[in-house]
């Protein structure tokens, strides 16, 4: 007896775009360098960073 399974690419997808969004938050990091966008650059990098990981163990 066989048994199906539906199998969905959520997870790369999700990964992709929260990596595009880390690499965005990268440029913005370097672009604004000794202000405060600076700092709002990284965190942002690092959050989408984290959700990229997440994103690719959780639902792939």
């Amino acid at each position: 007896m066989a048994t199906s399974t539906n199998s969905t690419d959520r997870g790369i997808g999700l990964s992709v775009l929260f990596g595009a969004l880390a690499v965005l938050g990268a440029i913005v990091m370097a672009v604004g360098a000794p202000e405060q966008l600076a700092a709002w650059g990284f965190a942002a990098a690092v959050i989408f960073g984290c959700l990229a990981v997440v994103a690719a163990h959780k639902l792939w």
